[in-house]
């Protein structure tokens, strides 16, 4: 299945033959002080720039609706000035039908987190704030 879309992710997700967790890392964006000129142009047009995780968390396919639920609920946790870009992605896969437990999802969401600040995401899929996948390159 191509992932067109967040709510695809959903999807796939409940349609995997063991129960799963939904693993985000929501990221913003920000300018490092010694940017260059260029780099600051780059960021202005919405490109660029460092990613600074901001807040993670753990769901069930089944927890989430849509994407829509998902930024509905992340905006009650952003703060007014640093509103998060992109949203980092993966799954955990249960067992003998069982979803595994938020506590299963601390340590690969604290591993998560640090390979963004790291810029190691490739096993991640990241969303913008519409649900639509990015691709870095």
């Amino acid at each position: 299945m191509e992932i067109q879309h967040f709510d695809d992710l959903l999807a796939a997700a409940r349609a995997q033959a063991q129960p799963q967790r939904l693993l985000m890392v929501f990221v913003a964006t920000e300018l490092p002080e010694d940017a260059s000129a260029e780099q600051r142009a780059r960021f202005a047009e919405g490109e660029g720039g460092a990613l600074v995780p901001l807040m993670c968390v753990d769901k069930t396919p089944e927890e989430l609706d849509s994407f829509a639920t998902l930024l509905a609920e992340s905006q009650q946790f952003e703060l007014p000035y640093q509103p998060w870009r992109l949203v980092f992605t993966a799954a955990l896969s249960g067992s003998n039908g069982q979803a595994p437990t938020s506590e299963d999802a601390e340590s690969p969401l604290e591993r998560m987190v640090e390979s963004v600040k790291l810029g190691m995401f490739g096993n991640l899929l990241p969303f913008d704030r519409q649900g639509q996948p990015v691709h870095f390159g």
